[in-house]
């Protein structure tokens, strides 16, 4: 049948055979030619069975006998993973055991002249969208996704474990924030932006509240980071429409001043009222009111930021000389792809899997309204680099989109902090890039210094290097900017795990866990207990894995390790066993973990064996090789050690 004059459509994707080109939403998938060659195939004939039989005749050459089956097979389970289907529970592919398959969704039928009048791409540098949730197939585990920064096994129990919850027990924060307090300076003061209050008296204007404290922390955080230091968006967000006294604020996060503020809006117009305070002798220095239209928003944060910086400078001294103005050089002209880039940062901040779905939409709407919108582009970048670590993208495909996003964000605004953070973390864990990795980490800190993200990403790159004392030093400087994040914390404790402070890093895991109990990567502190030999603790830390149900592959693997390294074979062997069971109905293929269960238990070849194959998928699995104590009985295989020449981690 000749379909080189059709286009086929089905859910939000369009298939042109004339091209050889698979597009979704109007952006183009990237699809090796035999896939989209079977894939087209079905389309063909959608609703019937196509035979082996009838796809080898039509696609493969009569002197093609031995690789038909292999070519078939692993072309069809490309073709799932590219449309997020399932071998199980297919939505548009249905395999018919010993036949052949079935496309069973609706598909519409175009020709290629009609077909010519449908959207093409925009004309801003393209980035792909989002696609769905990626279920592997039934047939192979699938493979390794990135993470936010998934260093360990343990990291993964992100799949099963909600990753946000209310801070609570101040006592907690107390303790985070006498442990990274900085030392305190002749000439450097340090400033909170208290979330800004929402006087709409509508919930879901919290996106332009909350958007406005974050651009005012970046804004006031470049003006003068010599001289005037500004905590985090993670900490000070612990005090949204928290009664907390000033007082009790100021020494929890270690500010000698903090500006309070809010918004109105009403229509096209916005009120925002803010208010420097000295916290020493609760003096205003400085308040004012300001009703603008929402137009000229960016340029009012702009102005609220140089009056703070002003204020707190004739506070210090008049005499000191002005710092250059480093506020965002890149704007719009368009309010309208701010405020839906506002929503997207907003929905980012959330850190959970429809967060990220909803964020990366907003992104792409905020580049449709205005494509020389550098922001977006790596607000787009950022959310697709964690979308993998949710297991929501396979890896390699939502890093290479979101290095083009970052890299299109630095070739519209080269200073862009957060653009430089996300590039340096695609080359750290995909590319197993260091060097690049250390000079993207070093210029965005060079840009932004109060970026905590990029102090607490660098120093887990020099960990993963080795390099623990430069690791600590970035470490901690993220730990005073950001004195009460969950997750620089537990990163800090991870550093101390991999140094080999196998003590320190439990006392740190505790304190997280502590706080949030469901903190997956706080679980890390199996495998310090572990190194320790305290076996018992390990399980008992693991039995309290009460949000992950019996069928999730982590809670039988995580067992097996542990009896592994305990030498108890029987229990083991068990753990082991059932492992392998749940393992095929697991949303992704946890390599880390497999690997590290079948050192444990003595399968060396099987566990280099997974390693190998991590590599050639670029799984971030392979970033904490050189410092991973679970892999010390194999650092002496030769096959290990050209593992580590391979991911540049030898020396």
């Amino acid at each position: 049948m000749d379909i080189s004059g059709q286009r086929f459509r089905f859910g939000p994707y369009e298939s042109r055979p004339e091209s050889r080109e698979l597009y979704k939403h109007g952006f183009k998938l990237k699809v090796r030619p035999q896939p989209l060659q079977v894939l087209n195939a079905l389309l063909s004939r959608a609703g019937d069975v196509v035979t082996r039989e009838d796809l080898r005749r039509r696609l493969w050459s009569s002197e093609t006998f031995v690789d038909f089956e292999h070519s078939l097979y692993t072309s069809v389970k490309e073709i799932r993973a590219v449309l997020g289907d399932s071998a199980e529970e297919p939505r548009y592919i249905q395999t018919l055991p010993k036949l052949g398959y079935r496309f069973i969704a609706p598909v519409e039928v175009v020709e290629s002249a009609a077909a010519a009048v449908a959207p093409p791409p925009p004309a801003a540098p393209a980035i792909p969208d989002t696609p769905d949730l990626i279920v592997p197939t039934s047939d192979a585990p699938a493979a390794a996704s990135v993470g936010q920064k998934p260093r360990s096994w343990t990291v993964a129990v992100a799949a099963a474990a909600a990753l946000v919850v209310a801070l609570t027990a101040g006592a907690y924060f107390l303790h985070l924030r006498r442990a990274a307090r900085p030392q305190p300076g002749i000439s450097r003061s340090v400033l909170a932006v208290l979330p800004f209050e929402n006087l709409t008296g509508d919930p879901a204007q919290d996106y332009l509240s909350d958007g406005l404290t974050e651009e005012m922390i970046a804004q006031l955080g470049r003006l003068d980071p010599a001289h005037l230091g500004v905590i985090a968006r993670t900490s000070v967000m612990h005090y949204k429409n928290s009664p907390e006294p000033l007082e009790q604020i100021g020494r929890e996060l270690g500010v000698q001043y903090v500006l309070e503020g809010s918004v109105r809006r009403d229509s096209d117009k916005v009120r925002i009222s803010a208010q420097l305070i000295q916290l020493q002798d609760q003096t205003h220095l400085w308040s004012r009111q300001y009703d603008r239209e929402l137009s000229s928003l960016l340029t009012l944060q702009g102005e609220i930021a140089q009056e703070i910086a002003d204020e707190i400078q004739l506070t210090l001294g008049g005499d000191r000389k002005r710092p250059p103005d480093r506020t965002r050089a890149t704007s719009t002209a368009s309010f309208e792809a701010y405020d839906l880039y506002l929503k997207g940062r907003y929905f980012w901040n959330k850190r959970s899997q429809a967060g990220f779905q909803q964020a990366a939409d907003y992104f792409r709407q905020a580049v449709a309204k205005d494509p020389d919108y550098a922001p977006a582009y790596s607000g787009l970048a950022d959310t697709l680099a964690l979308m993998s670590s949710w297991h929501q993208l396979p890896q390699m495909e939502a890093m290479p989109n979101a290095r083009a996003a970052a890299l299109t964000a630095l070739q519209l605004d080269e200073t862009l902090s957060e653009a430089h953070t996300s590039l340096a973390l695609i080359a750290e864990i995909y590319d197993y890039d260091w060097p690049t990795a250390e000079k993207e980490y070093k210029r965005a800190i060079e840009l932004d210094p109060g970026y905590a993200t990029a102090h607490q990403w660098y120093a887990e790159c020099l960990s993963f290097e080795g390099r623990f004392d430069e690791a600590f030093a970035e470490s901690e400087r993220a730990r005073q900017l950001d004195p009460l994040s969950l997750i620089i914390a537990t990163d800090h404790a991870a550093i101390l795990y991999y140094s080999r402070q196998y003590d320190r890093a439990i006392e740190q895991f505790r304190s997280v866990l502590e706080m949030q109990r469901d903190s997956p990567r706080a679980h890390m502190i199996v495998s310090a207990y572990v190194e320790k030999g305290r076996f018992e603790d390990a399980l008992a830390d693991i039995q309290n894995w009460t949000e992950i149900p019996e069928s999730n592959p982590y809670l039988w693997g995580s067992r097996a390790y542990v009896y592994g390294r305990w030498s108890r074979r029987e229990e083991a062997r068990r753990a082991l066993a059932r492992f392998g069971q749940v393992i095929w109905n697991a949303k992704s293929d946890p390599i880390l973990l497999r690997a590290q269960v079948y050192t444990a238990v003595g399968r060396k070849d099987d566990a280099i064996s997974i390693l190998q194959r991590a590599y050639g998928v670029h799984s971030d699995a392979l970033v904490t090789l050189k410092v991973e104590p679970g892999f010390d009985s194999l650092r002496t295989d030769p096959r290990f050690q050209d593992l580590l020449h391979r991911v540049g981690l030898a020396q």
